[in-house]
């Protein structure tokens, strides 16, 4: 049992979480694990991601990443507070804080901590509340709303 827990491999999101700072390394890495298709393909994204990489805009590449990688999640918030960049990516914004399921995450670094919700998102692929409407129906004939307002 203890060789099973000494052979356990760190994810993504460990390795980056004990980041200090984004590199190229670093998010060559990320690319390399997310997105491998990203680097055969030769599309305006991802040559835009490649500029992002090479002048070291960080925040930036994290960001355009999650554009083409998980164009169904969006950023929520991303605020500093307590020396820790807060970041929530959430697949419907609209959605009242309360109602919403995001992937929340923090780090010292703006950049690693999209990142590593980023990450999150990728590797969980986290059931969604999507509403109301997937709530289950009553189909019992006896159940009909009615108003109990007396308005007279």
């Amino acid at each position: 049992m203890s060789s099973l827990l000494e052979q356990t491999v760190p994810t993504l999101a460990d390795r980056l979480r004990d980041e200090c700072g984004v590199t190229a390394d670093v998010l060559s890495g990320v690319i390399n694990e997310t997105c491998p298709r990203l680097q055969s393909e030769h599309s305006a994204a991802a040559a835009r991601l490649e500029r992002l990489i090479q002048s070291q805009a960080w925040t930036d590449a994290a960001l355009a990443m999650i554009d083409l990688q998980l164009p169904q999640w969006r950023l929520r918030r991303l605020v500093y507070d307590g020396g820790e960049w807060h970041c929530a990516l959430s697949r419907r914004r609209e959605l009242p804080d309360w109602l919403d399921q995001p992937i929340e995450t923090h780090h010292a670094n703006r950049a690693l901590a999209i990142l590593s919700a980023f990450a999150k998102a990728r590797r969980d692929g986290t059931p969604y509340l999507t509403g109301v409407h997937d709530a289950p129906r009553r189909t019992e004939p006896a159940y009909e709303p009615f108003c109990s307002e007396n308005f007279a």
